[in-house]
């Protein structure tokens, strides 16, 4: 089955981060197919690399850094949402005269078009986060 994974959670701001990422990882221990995920409203905190969190929390930036390198699956952060949320990629960092990026290199930024697209071509789009 093929899946395509909606994120609209901070990654420390509820458990849905997590449920999502658990989802994922135990989506393709049993063969299925990540189309994408796509990571909407507070749910680009996700694909900042700016993230620190404390010593002794579970790192779930890097861990859906980590499997989206390792699977080679699309991630797309929102580009509308990730602009709002200061999460810019070098490009836009330019092209709004600001002094860094922080996107992550697993992810891309990009528009709702692509959230259409892979609900187009999955079995089943799931969603995380309020």
């Amino acid at each position: 089955m093929k899946f395509t994974i909606v994120l609209y959670a901070a990654p420390y701001s509820s458990q849905a981060s997590l449920s999502a990422l658990r989802f994922a990882q135990a989506a393709l221990a049993q063969g299925h197919k990540i189309v994408r995920v796509f990571f909407f409203y507070d749910g680009v905190h996700n694909t900042s690399a700016f993230s620190v969190p404390a010593q002794d929390e579970y790192d779930l930036v890097q861990a859906w850094n980590a499997l989206i390198l390792v699977h080679e699956i699309d991630a797309v952060s929102c580009v509308s949402s990730a602009l709002k949320r200061g999460v810019l990629d070098a490009r836009e960092a330019v092209r709004y005269e600001r002094s860094g990026s922080n996107l992550l290199e697993s992810a891309v930024l990009s528009g709702l078009g692509q959230l259409v697209d892979a609900s187009l071509i999955s079995d089943r789009v799931v969603s995380f986060g309020a």
